[in-house]
């Protein structure tokens, strides 16, 4: 295969140079159906969130023997991992930990014979976790770990009954995304090294276990499971669930797990899945995971979707009546080609997966549901970008980062990895026409199958597969502003939407005059409008005009989460008191990230907020997943650390100019895309 060699300007955009604590030397091959292989890009690939060595040692297979413990709130058992050794002088496997108990390490040997390995563990970086080394000198050619999980693992979450559905048993479910797989398995926690896994699991006879593999839609719960992944897959995309969960068909290879009283509701709402996953295999080719099932898990589930590979996890807030947020189906579903299938090989690339995901999410929205729905969308996902570029540092403007630019991988922009991701792809399809683009889309996703994937090699792919093949429509130069520079380029299309129009005018009438808009018409507008119509609004209003807000639209206590997200920081900001105490039940009663953040930010830039605050958390905190505790808290404890300086109340509301927008910042997880409808990993 011949080596393409990278320019010297965009090795040095990327800081290839830099050496950190995982090196690939390259994509390991394909576990299924072959694809062409595209030319390689000499290039060291580093994962500074990783301790793992991939140039040394590869885990190719794992195999899970675990116990799901209620009463102790721990996973208990053993890891074994099958071993590429690919660096005859290597001694050691390395493996990523977080707050793991290791009771044993052994290794089998070419005779069959399995013998106890001297293992070490290191003191504990507060985000990469701990890093295990097993002295293994004899290259055994599987390893076994003993271990035991931490109540307090950052990606497992146990539910007491009165947290869930149904009041009636317990739930857990992981979220291993970014890096937190390593606080429930000890392993090779990047996503440079992709393997195939079998698991079997008890647990409780009540407890139903799903893992992100092959689920049987018909299994009995008897407390003992087993499954496979036959794919190879990266560690983050590992997932268990154990608790009162029944299944509803939706089509002949889709359906619906949830508790008992969520199964309808949700099935209903979903309904259009088997069409989704239809329409997909039209644009980029066939559906290679078998299943796609939907988990519904408990409110308290800290983002909107999590794209494990034949179960996606997804929150219950999206389930409106209406369907006016399934898009995070379609973006969970999207994750199946761009992300599940071809994988960013490190955090720096996280665009790879969410820029890709969601512009074929929005995509399969148009396809499904009409254009004006997707400019909606778009619209929406757009304004994001250019609110939180007013303040966000450069750095993290751009799609490919540098070493260094992302201390915790939680942390990445949304907006950037996101909307300026799809937007970049957006510029493409426009420059180069609908059936060229969707041509090399389609054919990108065959070339890098089963693949860990960088930006330089995407670059690579784009100027022989697209740029040279059609020459005229984009510029290399302009591919590099895309990427490597901060920023919106001026060359960026733009999208309108008719029915943005209609309430951008009933904002303004209102604000101008006090004449709401006739109920006859805000009747009729989905999530989206209503998003729109409060995202307009100056950062704050009188009481008095939230007041006559709430009489005729009955926002407050709104059961829809991407309206309340909104209503309730901007009553906050306002002083309109009376929505404090719907406000601390959805705060209570939601714990994804998203939807409770700007209400956090918005309750501590005063000092009787964040005492509510305050009081609002330590409810919810035992409800809340680690990962949305740890936003929350640190929230409060910035606020709390300037509290001297902060203002008694709201400040009064600021004069603004008529159709003023106001964007709430918000972090976001990499599946979760901005509203709605999708979650924007």
């Amino acid at each position: 295969m011949r080596q393409l060699l990278l320019s010297a300007s965009i090795a040095a955009a990327l800081g290839l140079v830099a050496t950190g604590c995982a090196r690939s030397p390259g994509p390991e091959p394909s576990s299924a159906t072959p694809a062409a292989q595209p030319a390689a890009v000499a290039e060291t690939i580093t994962d500074e969130h990783s301790y793992a060595e991939p140039d040394k040692v590869r885990t190719t297979d794992l195999a899970l023997d675990l116990a799901v413990d209620f009463g102790t709130k721990t996973l208990t058992g053993t890891a074994t991992y099958s071993l590429a050794w690919l660096d005859k002088d290597a001694a050691q496997l390395v493996l990523d930990t977080r707050d793991i108990s290791i009771r044993k390490a052994e290794g089998l040997s070419a005779e069959g014979q399995w013998s106890e390995l001297k293992f070490a563990l290191a003191d504990e970086d507060p985000i990469l976790g701990s890093k295990l080394t097993i002295e293994a000198p004899e290259h055994p050619t599987q390893v076994r770990v003993t271990y035991s999980t931490s109540p307090e693992a950052s990606g497992l979450q146990w539910l007491e009954p009165s947290m869930t559905e149904g009041k009636k048993t317990p739930f857990m479910f992981s979220q291993s995304q970014q890096i937190h797989a390593r606080s429930w398995v000890p392993l090779q926690d990047t996503p440079i090294i992709r393997f195939t896994y079998s698991a079997n699991v008890k647990a409780p006879a009540d407890a139903m276990v799903l893992m992100s593999a092959d689920n049987d839609p018909a299994a009995a719960r008897d407390g003992d499971y087993s499954f496979k992944m036959p794919q190879k897959i990266p560690s983050y995309l590992l997932a268990i669930a154990a608790g009162d969960l029944v299944f509803k068909k939706i089509g002949e290879r889709s359906g619906v797990w949830a508790e008992p009283s969520m199964v309808d509701k949700a099935v209903a709402e979903f309904i259009d899945t088997e069409k989704m996953i239809e329409t997909a295999e039209q644009m980029y080719g066939p559906y290679r995971w078998g299943r796609y099932d939907l988990l519904v898990l408990p409110p308290s589930f800290p983002y909107g979707g999590m794209e494990n590979p034949r179960l996606t996890f997804a929150t219950p807030t999206v389930i409106v009546g209406d369907k006016s947020l399934v898009s995070l189906v379609a973006h969970e579903l999207a994750h199946s080609w761009s992300g599940n299938l071809v994988t960013f090989a490190t955090d720096k690339d996280a665009w790879l997966n969410e820029g890709f995901t969601s512009y074929v999410e929005n995509r399969l929205v148009e396809a499904l549901f009409g254009k004006e729905q997707a400019d909606m969308e778009t619209a929406i996902g757009r304004a994001e970008v250019i609110e939180e570029y007013k303040t966000l540092e450069p750095k993290l403007q751009r799609l490919a980062l540098k070493p260094g630019d992302l201390a915790d991988p939680d942390n990445s922009s949304s907006a950037t990895v996101y909307q300026k991701g799809a937007w970049f792809l957006s510029f493409l399809e426009n420059r180069f026409g609908r059936e060229v683009f969707d041509g090399w889309l389609k054919g990108y996703f065959d070339r890098h199958a089963f693949q860990g994937m960088t930006t330089t090699r995407l670059v690579e792919d784009l100027k022989q597969n697209l740029l040279a093949k059609n020459p005229g429509k984009v510029t290399e130069a302009e591919v590099i502003e895309w990427v490597y520079e901060p920023g919106i380029p001026a060359n960026a299309p733009k999208v309108e939407s008719r029915r943005f129009s209609t309430v951008d005018a009933a904002r303004i009438a209102w604000t101008g005059s006090g004449m709401l808009a006739d109920k006859s018409i805000t009747d009729a507008w989905s999530t989206q409008e209503w998003v729109r119509f409060l995202e307009g609004m100056p950062d704050a209003l009188k009481p008095e005009q939230l007041r006559q807000l709430d009489a005729s639209y009955m926002l407050t206590g709104t059961p829809n989460g991407e309206i309340a997200q909104r209503w309730y920081p901007l009553a906050e900001r306002s002083g309109y008191a009376e929505a404090r105490a719907e406000m601390g039940k959805f705060l209570e009663r939601v714990g994804r990230r998203k939807l409770i953040m700007p209400t956090y930010k918005a309750l501590a830039e005063t000092q009787d907020g964040l005492a509510f605050a305050r009081q609002v958390f330590a409810k919810a905190k035992p409800g809340y997943h680690p990962i949305t505790t740890g936003s929350v808290q640190a929230v409060i404890d910035a606020a709390t650390a300037k509290a001297d300086s902060l203002p008694a109340t709201a400040a009064p509301a600021r004069p603004a100019a008529a159709g003023q927008t106001m964007q709430v910042p918000e972090t976001l997880h990499p599946s979760d895309p901005v509203p709605p409808p999708a979650e924007t990993q």
